[in-house]
């Protein structure tokens, strides 16, 4: 197997040799131009400690690196074939590890092929990923979705659809001829070996020491990878190629396969760099063996949240030679059972969905199956897109609650006129078309009432005493009370503004006609005093003057016959009580007649003076109350039907 060495021991290796004034022995860079270091080389880490030991001289013999082992090592970094006689001090040597690290030695060939390749000068670049038309669509909606409600809602609650929206973008700039695919498992499963068995040559490192692999390993199979494996954070020395078959590169070219360490491993750094990888590669298979199939963790962690993606999902059963018999059968039909049950879609009879399989990486059982399978998957090119609009569906589920609702919601024409009403009722438009309306009939009884009736109720309310009368309410109580009725006439309308909409627009809605309301009541007042009755008094008909001079001549009747029976009761006149007496009745009788006949005409002009005054008020409060609270409620309804053609169109709806 490949030595895949910590970081620090290769460090150290290198300080060893730059100490004797030699350069550490070096192989050439891997197949992609930026697999290598500073210098565009690429230092095999077994090249690199061996070289180490063999300039470190005879001194070290006491560590076990004596001159036949400082040969041999020398022999190594030279890619040289070196056999070790059995029962050597080499053969023993990997007891001298003081870390507690297990030897990991591999033939000159294995070591040859684990090593990556010049990249030819001349080699195009790898094309970038394009998207088709709906997911290009999809995104460009999730973009302006995300732009809509960035004043509406928190960071937080967008954070998983703006990431979706980066990766996609970096996803788009990277290699379309590439797909990443990651294997991830528990510890023991054998995702290493299955990794090892597809590239053909030891090079992640296997063991019982458990967690064994400690960082992801990134294998390719053809050149223009390095900027999808610099995604992904792994440093060009643990970046390898497979060994050199043209079968093998012919069926799997274009396949990035990255070993990551073990999902339910102990070190906290190892489960960062799965959850991290997992969530940029393109494809997963998911490696279990049976013992942990079943695990808790797998499938409420991982499997479960990620079963939209079950079309970029393998799940493989490794270790199937530990069974017996039909028992192989057995456990995977359970495993598909569990997985029905965490509503990840299985892809049998054709039908889209995860690929299960049985193998052994190990005694080699099912693994052309599945090199089969993988090479097909990655022939396609179509797994980056695919699991963009998986990442896609996620984030639109996760927002669902904040942008679909199952209920109808708007303003009806029934809540905006009710509104109106209610500021009309806080303002007084009803009382103040019954004044304008008594108004006009006051005018109208004094241009054509009786002078005697008009002095009687003069003198009758002159004698009225105060204490009969009802109590006027003060204006500081008018004023409150005005204020409340707009103040629940606004409530009343965002209630039924917000009714049905998911709580973040609901409270947008609020704050709208919170904000609008502020302020209100002074304006509602203003405009009642601009809008209100008119100066003067009010407008006279054609007929008043008809009327008057009829009120007067009845008057001049009643004058003329109490002068002339004043005047016959003297002396002064002869006397005649007929004429006198009926120009007295008649003056009498047809003063109260004229009188009742104007009352009666000016009811129809009263009316409707009254009514185009209470009006006038209604239309001044409702524009008021549409320009300060149901433009911005319904500014806020706008932009919601918006956010909600957007989600529609990026859950393809």
């Amino acid at each position: 197997m490949t030595a895949v060495t910590d970081q620090d021991r290769t460090e150290q290796a290198g300080d060893a040799g730059s100490e004797n004034g030699e350069r550490p022995v070096e192989e050439p860079v891997g197949s992609d131009a930026d697999m290598g270091g500073k210098d565009g080389h690429t230092r095999v880490e077994s090249a690199q400690s061996s070289s180490a030991r063999a300039e470190a001289g005879p001194g070290q013999a006491r560590d076990g690196a004596g001159p036949g082992r400082a040969r041999e090592e020398a022999a190594h970094a030279r890619g040289e074939a070196v056999e070790t006689p059995e029962g050597s001090a080499d053969a023993d040597s990997a007891g001298g590890w003081d870390d507690g690290l297990i030897a990991r030695r591999v033939t000159a060939e294995t070591e040859q092929a684990a090593a990556v390749e010049v990249r030819g000068p001349n080699a195009p670049p790898a094309a970038p990923l394009a998207y088709d038309a709906p997911l290009h669509s999809r995104l460009d909606a999730l973009r302006e979705l995300v732009g809509l409600s960035r004043a509406r809602l928190d960071s937080r609650t967008l954070a998983e659809a703006g990431q979706v929206l980066d990766e996609a973008a970096a996803r788009r700039r990277l290699s379309g001829q590439h797909t990443v695919v990651a294997i991830a498992g528990a510890t023991g499963s054998g995702k290493s070996q299955l990794f090892n068995t597809l590239a053909g040559v030891a090079i992640s490192e296997t063991g019982v020491r458990r967690p064994t692999t400690a960082a992801p390993i990134a294998c390719s199979w053809s050149d223009g990878s390095a900027s999808l494996i610099e995604r992904l954070g792994i440093p060009p020395r643990l970046r390898r190629r497979p060994l050199q078959s043209a079968e093998s590169e012919e069926q799997l070219r274009g396949l990035v396969l990255i070993d990551l360490p073990d999902h339910d491993s102990a070190a906290v750094q190892h489960r960062e760099h799965v959850d991290r990888i997992l969530a940029l590669v393109d494809a997963v298979i998911w490696v279990v063996d049976p013992e942990k199939y079943a695990d808790a963790m797998l499938h409420e962690r991982y499997l479960r949240p990620m079963a939209g993606h079950a079309e970029v999902m393998f799940v493989v059963l490794n270790q199937i030679d530990r069974l017996p018999g039909e028992a192989a059968e057995q456990v995977l039909d359970d495993l598909r059972r569990l997985l029905d049950e965490d509503g990840i879609a299985l892809g049998e009879y054709g039908e889209p969905g995860a690929t299960v399989l049985a193998l052994s990486a190990l005694t080699g059982d099912g693994i052309g199956e599945l090199r089969e399978v993988l090479g097909q998957f990655v022939t396609e090119r179509g797994a980056p897109a695919r699991r963009i609009a998986a990442d896609v569906d996620a984030a639109a589920w996760r927002l669902r609650p904040v942008y679909a609702t199952g209920r109808r919601t708007g303003l009806s024409e029934e809540a905006r006129d009710d509104f109106a009403a209610r500021l009309a009722d806080a303002v007084g438009a009803t009382a103040a078309g019954e004044a304008a309306e008594r108004a006009w009939l006051r005018n109208a009884n004094r241009a054509c009432g009786t002078p005697w009736l008009r002095l009687w109720r003069w003198y009758q309310d002159r004698r009225e005493p105060a204490t009969g009368r009802l109590p006027l309410r003060a204006q500081p109580d008018e004023e409150a009370t005005a204020r409340q009725r707009v103040e629940q006439a606004v409530r009343t309308l965002a209630d039924r503004a917000s009714a049905g909409l998911p709580a973040p627009w609901a409270q947008a809605v609020r704050e709208a006609a919170v904000r609008g309301s502020q302020g209100l009541p002074e304006a509602l007042d203003q405009l009642t005093a601009r809008a209100g009755l008119p100066p003067g008094r009010p407008p006279r008909p054609g007929w008043w003057p008809v009327a008057v001079l009829a009120q007067a001549s009845m008057t001049l009747l009643q004058v003329a016959g109490g002068l002339w029976l004043v005047g016959q009761i003297v002396g002064v006149m002869a006397p005649n009580l007929g004429v006198p007496v009926l120009l007295m009745v008649a003056g009498i009788i047809g003063g109260p007649l004229v009188e009742w006949s104007c009352r009666m005409a000016a009811r129809g002009p009263a009316r409707r003076y009254g009514v185009e005054a209470e009006r006038r008020l209604r239309e001044a409060a409702s524009g008021c109350g549409r320009a300060r609270v149901l433009d911005p409620v319904a500014a806020e309804l706008l932009r919601y039907r918006e956010v909600r053609e957007q989600y529609s169109r990026v859950v393809g709806v």
